[in-house]
């Protein structure tokens, strides 16, 4: 076994704390000698992921559920209130030990069964990488056509196309796909200058496109509803809960993976002040923007359009095309980075931590994205089900096992020096490195939640209790754990106090 000399920047909980084996570290995945981020930082992380292409045609299509305003309001306050608390559960222990969800992982499943919430986490990001890339280049073909209308033949997939993506599209993402990778090979405190400016830079024009939209339609003609109210008494309440779970779900994938940036927070006050500014508040003000605009394309353009790409791309001022469907490109790109590309970084880092470094991580994630071709598997809903659906429900049971461990079990305690150990006295061993109850926890969960979503065309009330997949999940994760390390040599009397 080969071990490593403790880095000096991290400190150890005793004098006899073992050596940092190299099998389990690198530079990427040590404990942070310095933790800088501030409020402003985890604002602006949050900020990144909401204002996107993706995040404005969601907050739109919960005005179009058929609920009154108010309604789509209260579900908003709700489901974006349970991100929030959940957030803030998951990043204290990365916050407190200065290290990245998958090291977190190791407490619950191990120092080597960490690698098994690590992947799947790692192959959701990949495939969303791969398919905001395509979403982002969308909008980089609309500047390029209205700058030069010549290109407008090479974006038909079936005169110029190769693997079902025009010659256009091809160029557009792989300029995407290699700025992306540029920002990301430059570190994190590049990501976070990055995540600083792209928040509000989408306000910015958002409020601009907002202004324009009244000043051609008029107040009177704005409207909360994006379409008729057809729901009421307890169908209402039916369709709200549904809404809230949208929500949540639309969250779930960064939400698990929080750690990676609530690692770099000052405090876990800084964590906690940046999750409410940019989750309740900054969600339900960019929502309002959206429905506000939305509404006015009605009266200004002739029909309802919930694409803000789109909406930019009716205006009759090419500076004003430009401007806007660029700064939507850039901030379809700061979600990739944050949400899609870090994660994997990571994940990908703890497989091997001493032959693939967060970089190679971050690449191999980028030249997968590109081969599993994204803009077929966005253009076949039923590939999307069985493939990110079948991914997605394991993010619940994930994060029930992961809160249950560190709150219920350790009592938040974790000793940060036995994360990097292979030792089979360190707390973390387990089994051979794997800890049964995690495992078998992960397996019942994300079956239970599975089910729904596979079987929710052919039995009745499975399409409904699919759309709850991600709290089935994770309550029954959390549960199933707790219960089964009751019974084993798991306990909070047996962790040191450490972290």
């Amino acid at each position: 076994m080969t071990e490593t000399a403790l880095p000096q920047q991290v400190s150890t909980v005793a004098a006899d704390a073992p050596a940092y084996d190299s099998r389990l570290v690198n530079a990427d995945l040590a404990p942070l000698p310095e933790q800088t981020w501030s409020t402003y930082n985890i604002f602006a992380f949050w900020m990144s992921d909401v204002h996107s292409v993706g995040g404005y045609v969601t907050a739109g299509s919960l005005f179009a559920l058929g609920l009154a305003s108010w309604q789509v309001l209260v579900s908003l306050v709700v489901g974006i209130g349970i991100v929030y608390l959940l957030c803030n559960l998951i990043a204290k222990p990365s916050q407190r030990a200065g290290v990245p969800y998958p090291v977190v992982c190791r407490s619950a499943f191990g120092v080597l069964g960490a690698n098994i919430p690590a992947v799947i986490r790692g192959l959701i990001a990949v495939a969303w990488y791969g398919i905001q890339t395509y979403l982002a280049s969308a909008a980089l073909d609309v500047v390029l056509i209205k700058l030069f209308p010549g290109l407008a033949a090479y974006a038909e997939v079936s005169s110029y196309g190769f693997l079902g993506l025009s010659a256009l599209g091809w160029v557009s993402y792989l300029v995407l796909w290699v700025l992306q990778a540029c920002v990301f090979w430059r570190g994190m405190d590049a990501i976070r200058r990055f995540i600083d400016f792209c928040g509000p830079a989408v306000y910015l024009v958002m409020f601009v496109l907002c202004g324009y939209l009244i000043a051609k339609g008029g107040w009177s003609n704005i409207d909360l509803n994006l379409g008729a109210v057809t729901h009421h008494g307890w169908s209402a309440v039916t369709v709200m809960l549904g809404a809230i779970a949208l929500v949540v779900s639309y969250f779930s994938g960064p939400m698990l993976n929080f750690g990676d940036f609530s690692r770099y927070a000052k405090s876990f006050g800084a964590v906690r002040r940046g999750n409410l500014l940019g989750l309740p508040l900054n969600f339900l003000v960019f929502s309002l923007l959206v429905v506000v605009t939305a509404s006015l394309t009605v009266p200004v353009f002739g029909k309802l359009i919930t694409d803000p790409v789109q909406t930019v791309a009716r205006i009759d001022n090419t500076t004003a095309i430009v401007l806007g469907a660029l700064t939507f490109t850039v901030a379809t790109i700061g979600i990739n980075i944050v949400a899609n590309f870090v994660a994997p970084a990571f994940d990908f880092s703890n497989l091997a931590p001493q032959r693939i470094s967060w970089r190679a991580g971050g690449m191999i994630a980028a030249v997968g994205s590109l081969l599993i071709t994204p803009w077929n598997l966005y253009n076949s809903p039923e590939v999307i089900h069985y493939t990110l659906e079948t991914l997605g429900a394991f993010i619940g049971p994930l994060f029930g096992v992961l809160i249950a461990d560190y709150f219920l079990v350790r009592k938040q305690r974790i000793v940060v020096d036995e994360l990097f150990t292979l030792s089979p006295q360190s707390t973390y061993w387990y089994r051979g490195g794997y800890h049964p109850a995690a495992i078998i926890a992960t397996v019942i969960a994300a079956i239970a939640a599975m089910f729904p979503v596979l079987t929710s065309g052919h039995l009745a009330g499975m399409y409904t209790a699919a759309q709850y997949s991600w709290f089935i999940g994770c309550g029954l994760g959390l549960l199933s754990y707790r219960l089964l390390t009751i019974r084993s040599s798991v306990s909070p009397t047996t962790v040191p106090q450490g972290g």
